[in-house]
């Protein structure tokens, strides 16, 4: 059976999906009963993206940027969130984790890097729902594809949000809107890295690029090819397996909390109007 490449499909109409999501932020926005947004600017891509189509949909006054170093975290990371903000002519903060992360870390005993950069993650979270509270404004989220299917981020931490316009968008594809968008090229260039210890990388820790992986995860994902398919195509089977069992095992972080039933008008199983209901 022909098959069209997979690096090809994962080609974006920049123009129509920037302007999908610059509509579903201010859509869902208001329906929610908001007109702002707060982001977690970290000096990556994703962010920055979020915070570019944010200043879109609801005005550069209506968005804040949140910058949350922890000690460890590296200058260039706060350097290129600046750029952005400068960028944009958007309100900024910047709040040091450190202490607040150095306070459990000292009561926690010994603790491994992914622990502590856990401890990080959901700690930048807490921050951002107070502003969210402080401000009335959205945390708007800045996860994308790749990261979810893969498991490859912080349940309650970098994760959540109240609405996301990254999420069924694959790393690969966010450079592409990066560009489009005119996200300043340094970032855009930059090794992604969660920046959660001294000379993290993402690839580095998963092991493989994200070219590759997302060339996997579409034919797996969105094309639905089997493992014998994928092979023919030119994946290595060991490659395949792996990313399969990070698919299989993350599968919990991409659902909301089961509920055990127990009365017929069960949240999210039998009652499952939508969010901006009565509103």
């Amino acid at each position: 059976m022909e098959t069209s490449s997979p690096q090809s499909d994962l080609s974006l109409d920049s123009p129509t999906v920037c302007t999908i999501l610059v509509n579903f932020i201010r859509d869902e926005t208001h329906n929610a009963g908001f007109s702002r947004g707060v982001v977690g600017l970290s000096g990556g891509v994703d962010s920055a993206v979020t915070a570019y189509l944010a200043v879109r949909a609801l005005g550069k006054d209506n968005v804040r940027a949140v910058m949350m170093p922890y000690k460890a975290s590296s200058p260039d990371s706060l350097h290129d969130a600046k750029l952005v903000i400068d960028a944009l002519a958007i309100a900024s903060e910047t709040v040091d984790i450190t202490p607040m992360v150095d306070a459990f870390l000292a009561t926690a005993g010994k603790m491994d890097n992914v622990r502590a950069g856990n401890v990080m993650a959901r700690e930048r979270m807490i921050v951002l729902y107070d502003r969210s509270a402080r401000d009335g404004a959205l945390v708007l989220g800045t996860s994308n594809k790749t990261e979810s299917l893969l498991g490859y981020g912080t349940l309650f931490g970098d994760m959540a949000s109240a609405i996301n316009p990254l999420g069924d968008l694959y790393k690969t594809q966010i450079w592409q809107l990066a560009r489009a968008l005119k996200v300043p090229e340094r970032i855009i260039e930059k090794k992604p890295s969660a920046d959660l210890w001294t000379g993290q990388t993402d690839e580095g820790e998963l092991g493989f690029s994200y070219t590759d992986v997302d060339r996997l995860l579409f034919a797996m994902v969105d094309d639905r090819r089997t493992e014998s398919e994928l092979t023919s195509m030119g994946f290595a089977p060991e490659f395949v397996r792996r990313v399969q069992r990070l698919l299989q095992r993350s599968q919990f972080k991409r659902r909301p909390p089961l509920v055990a039933k127990i009365s017929h008008r069960t949240v999210n199983v039998d009652f499952r109007y939508a969010r901006d209901w009565g509103i």
